[in-house]
């Protein structure tokens, strides 16, 4: 059966692009898994570590990523392949793509739970459920809702729907649209949070936790925390930047757009933990509380607030566009592949590719009630993909990306594309060949 034969898109402006990936990078990795990461990793120590891991490793891998979809100007493993031939490398590079591709789907695909939750949250405070809650009934709240796997499918299925409409539309009429309108609705409403955590009575000692490191909690285990969630908030090694920057232009400067989305990035983050931890403080919670701290601790802040009810009702709905702008981002490399390699269209390629990610997504959903005794090498299957893809997945794909770019491709020519300067080029020299490879494999074989 022939190939259906398809125009590569295009964005439409270096402002949709810096939206479109600052949309996946800014999701539910800032508002979700940031700050209960810094709760279970020793607090500020994580940060500046992270903030490190960002500024030398990620920023590089970001450009190198970007760098390779807009040469290759088709999906991932299409990319890799053609890359590797026309250097006369070895095919096994395809390799790369493959992994990319893999890694946003078996992400996604708890990811989606997560987006569930949200919306399940989206309705709850809508309804009234948890608008006047004690602290008890709200942790207990969630504990029943992950209990129950036929109310977690639904939701799930919500999710996966939503984001498969989203790509189904295409880089202009959907990614683009998204990214314009959405974004800047939850920065609104995260600035509105950290406003009402300047007034509780944690907001200083929240403040302490975040930004004065205690170095006895210093590890490795920290220390490879913080380089994959630098991997899974900027969204490398998953395939997706590769096949954002195969939608780019040639006038677009890599390394200055890169910048602006890692500040972007970085700033949302911080900011989610100064509107996260105040609440935790003020109300005796544990920092540490794992993947259900937003879901525990965010409610405690609406039912004190003025108006509580409807504003927890607005930043649950923005906390799922923000979960949907990561989510489209992560469906649209298997999209992309599906709909240059075989015969299907945009939207039957989107809908397979949901489909399928849907389906393991309901393995992970079960993995809180019917299936929690099934523990492989120690986990359940929700934190056995998360810890599969953030913690070897990312990573090394991640490190093969910018040790091709670095060291096999021609090494002028790239710093050309880049536009650096004679100081720039020296810097990216080092630290795209030595810096960024050398960090991953060091803190990845000290995990290890």
């Amino acid at each position: 059966m022939a190939k259906q034969s398809h125009t590569h898109a295009q964005w439409s402006s270096r402002t949709a692009f810096v939206l479109a990936a600052t949309g996946s990078a800014v999701g539910l990795g800032n508002i979700w898994k940031f700050p209960y990461m810094v709760g279970d990793s020793g607090g500020a120590v994580f940060v500046l570590v992270y903030l490190v891991c960002i500024a030398l490793i990620g920023l590089p891998i970001l450009v190198s990523e970007w760098l390779l979809g807009r040469r290759g100007q088709s999906n991932p493993i299409n990319t890799m392949q053609k890359l590797s031939r026309d250097s006369k490398l070895s095919p096994d590079w395809v390799l790369v793509g493959i992994a990319g591709v893999l890694g946003s789907f078996l992400i996604l695909s708890f990811y989606s739970v997560v987006g569930g939750w949200s919306l399940n949250y989206t309705w709850s405070t809508l309804t009234g459920d948890l608008g006047q809650s004690s602290g008890v009934d709200v942790g207990d709240y969630f504990t029943t809702l992950l209990g129950q796997p036929g109310t977690l499918l639904f939701w799930h299925t919500i999710f996966m729907l939503l984001t498969f409409g989203i790509v189904a539309g295409g880089v202009k009429g959907g990614l683009e649209r998204a990214a314009k309108w959405l974004m800047p609705l939850l920065i609104v409403a995260l600035v509105l949070l950290i406003g009402f955590g300047a007034t509780t009575a944690g907001f200083g000692e929240a403040a302490a936790f975040m930004f004065s490191p205690d170095w006895s909690k210093l590890n490795g285990g920290v220390v490879l925390a913080a380089l994959g969630h630098a991997f899974f908030t900027l969204s490398l090694g998953m395939g997706i930047m590769m096949a954002y920057g195969s939608y780019l232009g040639q006038e677009v400067n890599l390394i200055k757009t890169a910048r602006t989305v890692v500040i972007l990035d970085t700033v949302i983050a911080l900011g989610a933990g100064m509107a996260i931890f105040p609440v935790v403080f003020a109300n005796g919670l544990d920092p540490s509380a794992g993947p259900g701290l937003l879901f525990v601790t965010l409610p405690l802040a609406f039912i004190d607030m003025p108006w509580g009810l409807a504003f927890g009702t607005i930043f649950f709905a923005l906390l799922t566009v923000a979960a949907l702008t990561s989510a489209i981002s992560l469906l649209e490399p298997v999209t992309e592949f599906l709909e240059e390699r075989t015969p299907l269209s945009r939207v039957a390629s989107a809908f397979v590719a949901a489909l399928a990610t849907w389906s393991l997504g309901i393995a992970a959903l079960l993995a809180f009630n019917v299936w929690s005794g099934f523990q492989p090498f120690g986990f359940n299957v929700f934190d056995l993909l998360d810890a599969l893809t953030s913690k070897l997945m990312l990573p090394l794909t991640g490190l093969a990306a910018i040790v091709f770019t670095a060291w096999f491709l021609d090494s002028e020519g790239v710093k050309q594309e880049l536009g650096l300067g004679p100081k720039g080029r020296v810097l990216w020299h080092y630290v795209s060949r030595y810096v960024a490879p050398i960090g991953v494999v060091v803190v990845f074989f000290n995990s290890l």
